[in-house]
């Protein structure tokens, strides 16, 4: 008999758990944040506590996985609304290479060595690190690689705009100020940044997309 309670608890869990990582959105799992990555396992688990502890209600198993499915739903709604939330939850872009310099204090900030370095470089098929210009070690762990220009294989591509703020420190690395990013768009027709949701600059060529337009 117990052994049919576990399989029918199994049956059940796997459902629950299927439903609540649906209801939590898509994501790859090379794009899961610190966020995800504990819930997710905090889920799995509870729900390895609910298939062997056949001793037990059910239910106490089922509230803490649709509470932690309930807690993941809100901040990745207040981090849709917030950069500042989503910062704090997901973390922020570090830039290992600027303009081609390894830029070893945030390496180390990151306990990243040139061994990850370059094991990331080579996956993406550059052998020499001469050749990269920028490198930028992504909230989940990715690596975003541009090269200098004479490999003409990628451009550097930064938002200057996200959510209504200015990405003061994309302006930098572009070598530009918030004034001339003003004044640009102003010539463009867009007087108000906050009602910008996303701009980037490439080759001389703005993409501008307005908040719910």
């Amino acid at each position: 008999m117990e052994y049919v309670s576990i399989i029918i608890r199994t049956l059940f869990l796997y459902a629950l758990i299927v439903f609540i990582f649906r209801m939590m959105g898509k994501r790859e799992i090379g794009e899961l944040s610190i966020l995800d990555l504990v819930v997710f396992i905090m889920i799995a688990e509870t729900a390895v506590v609910g298939i062997e502890a056949t001793n037990k209600p059910i239910f106490e198993s089922i509230l803490p996985m649709l509470l932690l499915m309930l807690i993941q739903i809100s901040l990745a709604t207040i981090s849709l609304k917030s950069k500042k939330v989503r910062e704090l939850l997901d973390g922020k872009p570090t830039m290992l290479i600027e303009n081609g310099k390894i830029k070893e204090k945030e390496m180390r900030k990151q306990r990243y060595n040139f061994d990850d370095l370059l094991t990331q470089l080579r996956d993406k098929n550059i052998n020499n690190l001469a050749d990269v210009e920028f490198a930028i070690l992504e909230p989940t762990g990715k690596l975003s690689v541009f090269e200098k220009d004479h490999k003409k294989q990628s451009t550097l591509h930064l938002p200057l705009i996200v959510d209504g703020v200015v990405q003061e420190q994309h302006l930098k690395i572009l070598d530009q100020t918030n004034l001339w990013l003003r004044q640009q768009l102003r010539d463009l027709g867009y007087r108000d940044i906050k009602k910008i949701s996303f701009c980037s600059f490439d080759n001389g060529t703005f993409y501008i997309d307005l908040i719910d337009e």
